[in-house]
């Protein structure tokens, strides 16, 4: 059986989770904080980042992209990326976009651990420029497919993405209010929480105990 190391608040680690669920493949939940020396992480990615998905052969499947192709190719049923290959595509698109949301969004929350001296205006302003780009380009998608899914006529990779992006943001950057301005992803968050996977993987705050350096 395969084990997913994860963090509860990660967005990237949610996306493995809910794939996982989605396509009823068994596995066991590691859950740690990957910043605290207490961290099996390096144990399986050089790069010591999570999340993780460790083979019953003890090899680390790592970065949360890599991992969802890895699955759509060694657990093709049900798929989670359309047939058709512009769809597939458009889909990928999406995922780009809330990566990026997401990494802005990390990169904001490290910067606010820092001393308020040190702290960069303008850098910060930068991510929130990102992030806030990301939202107005899934708003327009959204707004323009309706009540459809956000690609194809089915539930995947695109609906995953950006329902972990949505509620990330209101456990890591609730000042953003992205409600209000986004009528159309409210929509699609609230359809999408309904599902019982993502109702199983709402992401939660984890306390680092560990120095942040």
């Amino acid at each position: 059986m395969y084990r997913l190391i994860s963090a509860t608040p990660s967005p990237y680690a949610r996306k493995v989770r809910l794939a996982l669920a989605e396509k009823g493949i068994p596995f066991t939940l590691s859950t740690e904080v990957p910043w605290d020396g207490t961290t099996e992480t390096p144990a399986y990615n050089p790069l010591e980042k999570l999340p993780v998905l460790v083979l019953p052969d003890g090899t680390g499947i790592y970065e949360s992209r890599y991992i969802l192709e890895w699955l759509e190719v060694k657990h093709p049923t049900p798929p989670l990326l359309p047939a058709d290959p512009e769809a597939a595509l458009k889909a990928r698109q999406v995922e780009v976009i809330v990566d990026g949301i997401c990494d802005a969004t990390v990169l904001l929350f490290w910067e606010r651990h820092r001393d308020p001296a040190q702290q960069s205006a303008p850098w910060m302003a930068r991510q929130r420029r990102k992030v806030e780009g990301g939202l107005r380009a899934l708003e327009g998608l959204a707004t323009a497919r309706g009540d459809r899914w956000l690609v194809g006529d089915a539930f995947g990779l695109a609906e995953i993405a950006a329902g972990t992006v949505l509620a990330y943001l209101k456990v890591r950057y609730a000042e953003l209010d992205w409600p209000v301005r986004h009528p159309a992803l409210v929509r699609l968050h609230e359809k999408l929480e309904q599902r019982p996977s993502f109702q199983a993987t709402y992401p939660v705050p984890q306390v680092i105990s560990d120095a942040v350096v």
